[in-house]
């Protein structure tokens, strides 16, 4: 039998490990079953974790470090990608990241997108003329207001003074002056990458469905919600146009829809674009298995997730697919439906999830045994 050529492609185990690291010891699997069958390897991301390394793993470039503001005003220090072609990308994470704050009431109100901004800056003075900026992992609520200052933007009160930083300078927003925004935004080509479709105000906007996670309490939804509702229609006059309603407005806190608005971005589901810039499908011919996964997959891995939209474009080339991922709900029946043709959980007994996150280095390459064999026995 010819050795088959295996093409591994998945998402990160959040939490647990990388992209790039999920591939490597998948691929040990497969080569202690078949020591000689080609793997071609590519980190993928969504727009969150792992964007950066996905695109500069594809198609080389550099990572820039530039110090910026952090999401309560710290200096912090955040990576983005520069490749070949005028090309930068950005994840939000890396300046404005819920990782980098303690999750409480007064931060979420207080946290800002400034560093965002600064990032987006710093990308066009070396030469960025399309930035792509992936919206996952945000500390921020505050409309993209942050951003949009760092920018040139000014957001006032009645009496025409700058509102106080994030979220909380919403109560008092009356007006937004555009007129200083930078001259350079007109050079560059900015698209937001967001796997949520959220729009920016109501019950699946930004804060009553994100809010939480960031640290809003339950009892204050209502009420910052109705200040994110009075900056939208501020907003939406600001810029001549409905930009609260979009799909993915509420992304990142409200950042996705401050990107349409000031920089003309686009929102595209990130995984798609992504698969898109890496160049994923052309690496499919003569592939005779796609290797996928993610660290959880139930029913919302349907919906945009980065292991359907790999599915999808396998199909287009008839290749099976196998998704390796680290815990599934009972009924995955919307995701075969997709075009993932096999789900192999890693865990190989009882184990807790964090047994699991702890034995990945095991647990991964037997994964990848178990999956090719299971080509090999449709082959006989």
């Amino acid at each position: 039998m010819d050795h088959p050529s295996i093409l591994i492609a998945s998402d990160s185990f959040k939490g647990s490990v990388s992209s790039s690291r999920v591939a490597d010891l998948i691929e040990e699997g497969l080569h202690r079953v078949c020591p000689g069958c080609p793997v071609a390897k590519f980190a993928i991301a969504d727009g969150g974790e792992g964007t950066v390394e996905a695109v500069v793993g594809a198609l080389g470039g550099e990572i820039r470090e530039v110090e910026v503001s952090g999401p309560l005003g710290d200096p912090v220090i955040a990576r983005y990608g520069l490749v070949s072609g005028g090309v930068a990308v950005i994840e939000v994470a890396e300046s404005s990241g819920i990782t980098l704050i303690e999750q409480t009431n007064e931060n979420a109100r207080n946290a800002s997108s400034f560093g965002v901004g600064q990032q987006i800056l710093d990308a066009i003075a070396c030469g960025a003329r399309r930035i792509y900026v992936g919206l996952g992992g945000s500390a921020t609520s505050d409309g993209g207001v942050g951003m949009a200052r760092a920018l040139g933007a000014r957001f006032l009160d009645a009496a025409g003074n700058p509102v106080p930083r994030g979220l909380a300078g919403l109560e008092s927003l009356e007006a937004i002056d555009c007129s200083r925004l930078s001259e350079r935004l007109a050079s560059v080509e900015i698209v937001a990458l967001t796997d949520v479709t959220n729009p920016l105000t109501g019950p699946t906007g930004a804060v009553y469905v994100y809010g939480p996670q960031k640290g809003i309490a339950a009892d204050e939804l209502e009420k910052l919600d109705g200040w994110m509702q009075h900056y939208a229609q501020i907003l939406n006059q600001a810029v001549g146009g409905d930009v609260a309603s979009l799909p993915g407005a509420g992304a990142a806190g409200g950042l996705g829809a401050a990107l349409a608005a000031f920089c003309g971005a686009r929102i595209e589901r990130g995984i798609e674009s992504v698969l898109d810039i890496i160049d994923l499908e052309g690496a499919m011919d003569g592939v005779d298995l796609v290797i996928t996964g993610e660290g959880r997959m139930d029913a919302q891995s349907a919906y945009g997730k980065a292991p359907v939209g790999v599915a999808k474009r396998a199909k287009r080339h008839g290749i099976p697919v196998v998704a390796v991922v680290g815990g599934r709900a009972d009924d995955l029946g919307s995701v075969y439906d997709e075009g993932i043709d096999l789900v192999l959980s890693i865990a190989t007994g009882p184990l807790t999830l964090k047994e699991c996150m702890e034995r990945v280095d095991v647990l991964l390459p037997i994964a990848g045994e178990n999956a090719i064999r299971a080509l090999m026995l449709g082959r006989r």
